[in-house]
């Protein structure tokens, strides 16, 4: 797909770290599947993994967690 962001390049596949934030809790996870723009770096997250990291962000919210570093995993 062409990049929505600088209209310069096609992304490409490659890996992104995700930020996520919420309640006080903050998540990262590294190594995630994307679309990266080799023009601007912007990454774009497909919904699957976006329901993935959601999911895993909400088990982390609810175990009392403040910080986590994680390795992506697909399910």
């Amino acid at each position: 797909m062409k990049c929505v962001i600088c209209r310069q390049a096609k992304t490409q596949p490659g890996t992104t770290t995700v930020t996520l934030e919420r309640n006080g809790v903050t998540l990262v996870f590294k190594g995630v599947p994307a679309q990266v723009c080799p023009n601007c770096g912007e990454d774009y997250v497909d919904e699957e993994v976006t329901d993935q990291l959601l999911k895993a962000a909400e088990q982390t919210v609810r175990s009392g967690t403040q910080v986590e570093i994680r390795r992506f995993v697909a399910v």
